[in-house]
């Protein structure tokens, strides 16, 4: 039975890759990946970099569990070099992403690489900074399945496989790379206690393709983004991050939002406790929880599955964990907000 299984998912995989659209890797946790949501949130921090790490395990149980895992690096330049360009008004970033996404226990694997160049412009500096930023980036991404760690029809002697005889998959062995462009805006408003940010995106807005079999279907299909998150504070030691995103790729879309609440521990203002609540369309329930101290945060999440996924025996259990780390010349102490 279990190998029954198997062949099903590996077929499945198959047919995703050769006579359909693929799809790019979702977290749970959005807020705390930006780069992989617009890329003119790069550079868009209450810091002067940062580095965040994704990792995000899913559907432990029932199949070989899906995982995906990402690391990012963005900051601020040259910031007081450019003539009009001046520290907290209009900003310049720049940023890089790697990430890798695994599927049947590592056989499928997609890895993507990217770079991003953003600008902000200071709209108004009245009662509130209002900014309008614009981003974009380049993509290079590949597939491939290992080929040695599967066996095929053609392979069986009468006595069992032998792995050195050919697959008759060559073609999907030889799954070329390729190269994609990405853009995105952002308008933002900020006052003494409160932000607020909506944003638009495309990705892979070339359509590349997957492979080098000459099927129109084998072109990856854009991927368009749209998202909005608010902060505020709702007193000295309580602050409210809420959020939402739109998200659709060819016949694929989901949307999400929520909200959490985060306390403030202690006299010194340097630690924060975080809890909320995320829906994901038709898919989960999501808790978080999260800790914040100083320029360190970590955010972990269970998906509660509600799909008709959630029959399977054993039930699917999917966890995902963010860390980020900001630096900033003159530390200002915590910054609350997860997506900044």
């Amino acid at each position: 039975m279990k190998n029954v299984i198997c062949a099903a998912v590996f077929t499945f995989s198959l047919l995703t890759i050769t006579g359909s659209y693929g799809q790019d890797p979702s977290f749970s946790q959005f807020y705390s990946s930006p780069l992989n949501i617009n890329p003119a949130l790069t550079g868009n921090i209450n810091a002067d970099w940062r580095i965040i790490s994704n990792f995000r395990t899913q559907w432990i149980g029932p199949a070989s569990p899906y995982t995906t895992g990402t690391i990012s690096y963005d900051r601020k330049v040259l910031q007081n070099k450019i003539p009009n360009v001046y520290e907290e008004k209009s900003t310049l970033g720049v940023g890089a992403m790697l990430m890798y996404d695994h599927a049947m226990a590592g056989i499928q694997k997609s890895t993507y690489a990217s770079m991003n160049l953003a600008y902000s412009l200071l709209l108004s500096d009245n009662n509130s900074k209002q900014r309008l930023g614009a981003g974009f980036g380049a993509i290079y991404g590949r597939r491939y399945i290992d080929f040695d760690r599967l066996n095929f029809q053609e392979q069986f002697t009468g006595n069992g496989f032998d792995t050195n005889l050919p697959t008759g998959e060559a073609a999907l062995s030889n799954m070329k790379p390729y190269f994609s462009v990405s853009a995105g805006i952002t308008y933002s408003i900020r006052t003494e206690k409160s932000n607020w940010d909506i944003g638009v995106a495309g990705f892979h807005l070339n359509k590349p393709r997957q492979t080098f079999l000459q099927d129109e279907l084998q072109n990856l299909p854009v991927r368009k983004v749209i998202h909005t998150n608010y902060e505020t504070l709702l007193n000295e030691s309580v602050v409210l991050n809420a959020n939402a995103i739109y998200q659709y790729q060819y016949e694929a879309q989901y949307y999400s939002f929520g909200a959490a609440l985060g306390y403030y521990v202690g006299a010194s203002d340097q630690t924060i406790l975080n809890a909320g609540l995320w829906y994901w369309s038709e898919n989960a329930i999501v808790p978080y929880v999260g800790l914040t101290y100083k320029d360190l945060q970590f955010g972990l999440t269970y998906d509660w599955t509600i799909s008709k996924l959630r029959h399977a025996s054993p039930k699917p259990k999917t966890f995902e964990l963010s860390i980020i780390l900001r630096g900033v010349t003159n530390p200002t102490g915590v910054i609350p907000c997860p997506w900044k």
